[in-house]
């Protein structure tokens, strides 16, 4: 005669504890993903809720939690239910959030040069992969590049003649002086029209439930760098640089202007970090090697992921397709996602903004 074990919702919970989310770095329980936890006699049921978009890892989250889950004695089948959450997040002190944006994130570098607008948009192509509404604001405004490599042409539309609908591209809201302007006309302007022209951008265009909008910054730490810091509700920066001394020293530098003004650094991204020869196969690390590794290490800031210097993210990109969607399968498209999520998931940890739940008060006289 074969008895029935009992199982309890405590179990199944203690069997959570013990597995962690290979891209939170947390158990289930601890970020409060699992829930509507049932037990009915041998059967568990369960949802697991992310703070981040899991599109392309749903299949292997939902098998890691109902394998956990069938280790226990009594256990007879596990039904399970991926979703993800993205809300928003508190930014700068007295800086309101904008309507349609949930989050920004800021990509930085300190340098020109060192692939910052080619890490920007395959972060945000990687993003939308992942299942995100995402768009990317190009705030270049004296060397705009999203248009191109996004592959998008044309000039936004603006019904009302004061806001403007933001251009599409591979599933991404865009906007950019770029759509703007002719592509050989230089911008001749001083630091409060550019200033002026980035609120304008990211204030009149009338971005549609975004998850994460990224920003792609000029390098440097000038007026639009502390513009943003300032007056724009940002999420978290991300930092990207290569190895070598010369770029590692400027990025040290708009580290700590973010800082400064109290944006959280989200992480840094190295990117040129290995040189693979295309006929030969030989490695080779041109700028140095650990640099960002280093540099995360003397400001305790988490290592996002390394990447090479390949001809192809450079033709990819200048085709207007980057990686993420040229190669969707590939090596590299794969190092993007994983720093995509592991940027959401950062986005994730910080505190949530609660101003939208408050009312407005207004004083008016009777």
């Amino acid at each position: 005669m074969s008895v029935s074990t009992s199982i309890s919702i405590e179990q199944v919970q203690a069997a959570l504890k013990e597995l962690i989310d290979p891209n939170t770095q947390k158990d289930f329980i601890a970020t409060k993903s699992a829930r509507n936890i049932k037990v009915d006699g041998g059967k568990v049921s369960l949802d697991v809720v992310l703070p981040y978009p899991a599109k392309m890892v749903m299949g292997q989250i939902g098998k890691m939690v109902e394998d956990k889950i069938k280790t226990l004695a009594g256990v007879e089948s596990v039904q399970t239910s991926i979703a993800w959450k993205i809300v928003a997040h508190s930014v700068q002190k007295g800086v309101k959030l904008i309507p349609g944006v949930k989050n920004i994130i800021a990509v930085a570098s300190g340098k020109g040069g060192v692939g910052k607008s080619t890490t920007a948009v395959n972060l945000a192509l990687a993003l939308a992969a992942e299942g995100a509404n995402v768009g990317m604001l190009d705030a270049d405004i004296y060397g705009p590049s999203q248009p191109t490599m996004l592959g998008i042409t044309g000039r936004p539309e603006s019904p009302d003649g004061q806001n403007l609908e933001p251009m599409l591209g591979h599933g991404l809201q865009a906007m950019s002086i770029g759509f703007l302007i002719d592509v050989e006309t230089p911008m001749v302007w001083r630091g409060p029209m550019v200033t002026q022209a980035l609120e304008q951008l990211l204030n009149n265009t009338k971005w549609k439930d975004l998850d994460y909008l990224i920003v792609d910054l000029p390098p440097g730490t000038g007026d639009i760098q502390l513009t943003l810091a300032q007056r724009v509700p940002v999420t978290g920066a991300v930092i990207v640089t290569t190895p070598q001394d010369i770029a590692l020293i400027d990025a040290r530098k708009g580290l700590k202007m973010f800082e400064k003004v109290g944006v959280p650094i989200l992480g840094v991204v190295e990117n040129m970090s290995l040189h693979i020869c295309s006929q030969c196969g030989h490695e080779e690390r041109i700028f140095g090697e650990g640099g960002g590794e280093r540099m995360c290490k003397d400001y305790g800031n988490e290592f996002l992921g390394a990447l090479p210097l390949d001809i192809r993210i450079r033709e990819e990109t200048d085709s207007g397709r980057p990686t993420v969607v040229a190669e969707p399968e590939s090596r590299i498209a794969e190092i993007y996602r994983q720093i995509a999520r592991r940027v959401a998931v950062k986005v994730g940890d910080l505190a949530v903004d609660h101003s939208s739940k408050f009312p407005s008060i207004v004083i008016q006289n009777t």
